[in-house]
């Protein structure tokens, strides 16, 4: 089991730009006064027609080995057993120098005039969500790691074999198990990363849609923030965006105007700048708070010479924002790469439900009483957050035909 440390987030070393809105959106750019030279991250892009599937478990499971299909039945690979599936349009490559010499991140590619990409839909097995290709090189797929972190919460399902639970919950534990995420086409991103200019010492971004913070991006070195900017509106993002993102159409600029009437000299001009420069910072603070201030179990996923790159999750506060992600931090703790995707409401019950449980050994009178609610409700909102398959149906069944007589 990989163990389970405290991890913050820090942006220390980053500093606060003025935010730029366009329509709902609003981006807060993250500035480096000296970036990370010694890993850098490009993308790799894998086109519109591709699918990503990561082995996750042991092979045992499965029957046989994935052909490529009916007609020439030529296997694959090796029998996949339990797998990981996602449409996933780049990954990340993170480059490092084992000695902290300064490191070029990967660019653009050469081909020939005549060459075409490959038509078809194409299916890519891949060993681990992070995986090491060269001595000094590991490629992950950006926030895939996180998304793993949150479905793997309590997979195992019940420890102890209490009546109340199927056979499918000690055979399966909450396999399979889904969430829904979605991008940023449709509600504006898109059209907002094309305006918004890009600062020369900027290395991330924060992401407001309707002025809910939606997701924060932090990247080594200007260069790689780049390349990355475009690939913000495939980052993921939850259901309850687009809402935010509808429900305010245009957000309002949170930016003091300077008194001009106050100012007879550079120095009265400085002051003022500096005034607002901290009103950002503080505004900025203010907004991110739920980000920021919370703790989270963290899981350190590969050690990368001096940088190891981490996974973390909530501990599901249902009354503040929870959010996911995965970050990349030197031997000082200094941030050097970060992705976080905000969960929705319904995401954070589940979480809570699942902790709750785990932390009454799955005991349902036991969690009940822990969350101040009765047998029934417990069951009741077991089986509206999607649980209701893993108690027998003697449990759950009387309760949903109680619950309908009461309607």
């Amino acid at each position: 089991m990989t163990r389970v440390e405290p991890f913050v987030v820090d942006l220390a070393g980053l500093r606060v730009a003025p935010a730029q809105t366009w329509g709902a959106v609003r981006l807060v750019p993250l500035l480096r006064d000296e970036p990370v030279r010694d890993l850098r991250l490009h993308p790799r892009l894998y086109g519109p027609d591709s699918l990503s599937v990561v082995q996750v478990g042991r092979n045992q499971r499965a029957n046989r080995a994935p052909v490529c299909c009916d007609e020439c039945g030529q296997p694959l690979g090796p029998p996949l057993g339990e797998v990981y599936v996602a449409y996933v349009p780049h990954a990340l490559v993170a480059t490092w120098t084992p000695d902290g010499t300064p490191v070029a991140a990967a660019g653009t590619q050469m081909l020939a005039a005549d060459r075409t990409p490959t038509e078809g839909f194409e299916v890519r097995v891949r060993r681990r969500l992070a995986r090491r290709e060269e001595p000094h090189q590991v490629r992950f797929l950006p926030l895939r790691l996180a998304v793993d972190g949150y479905l793997s919460l309590e997979f195992a399902g019940p420890p102890t074999r209490w009546p109340e639970w199927s056979r499918q919950a000690f055979r399966d534990g909450l396999s399979p198990r889904a969430e829904e995420f979605g991008s940023g086409d449709g509600w504006g991103l898109d059209d907002a990363l094309r305006v918004f200019e890009i600062h020369p010492d900027q290395c991330g971004v924060v992401l407001y849609a309707g002025d809910q913070l939606v997701a924060a991006f932090v990247v080594p070195h200007p260069e790689d923030y780049r390349m990355l900017h475009p690939t913000l509106v495939h980052t993921l993002y939850g259901p309850q965006i687009q809402h935010y993102a509808t429900m305010f159409p245009d957000v309002p600029d949170l930016v003091s105007p300077l008194d001009g009437t106050d100012v007879t000299d550079l120095a009265d001009l400085r002051r003022q700048l500096d005034a607002a420069t901290q009103s950002w910072r503080d505004l900025h603070t203010i907004m991110a708070t739920d980000l920021l201030d919370a703790v989270y179990d963290g899981q350190p996923v590969r050690r990368m010479g001096r940088f190891t790159l981490t996974r973390f999750r909530p501990t599901f506060d249902p009354d503040r924002e929870n959010h996911i992600g995965e970050a990349i931090t030197d031997d000082q703790g200094g941030l050097a790469y970060l992705a976080t995707a905000r969960l929705s409401v319904a995401q954070t019950k589940r979480g809570y439900l699942l902790s709750v449980l785990a932390a009454h050994d799955w005991h349902l009178d036991r969690t009940a009483a822990a969350l101040g609610t009765t047998h029934d409700d417990l069951v009741l909102r077991l089986d509206r957050a999607g649980f209701g398959h893993l108690l027998k149906p003697d449990v759950v069944d009387p309760v949903r035909a109680r619950h309908r007589s009461r309607q």
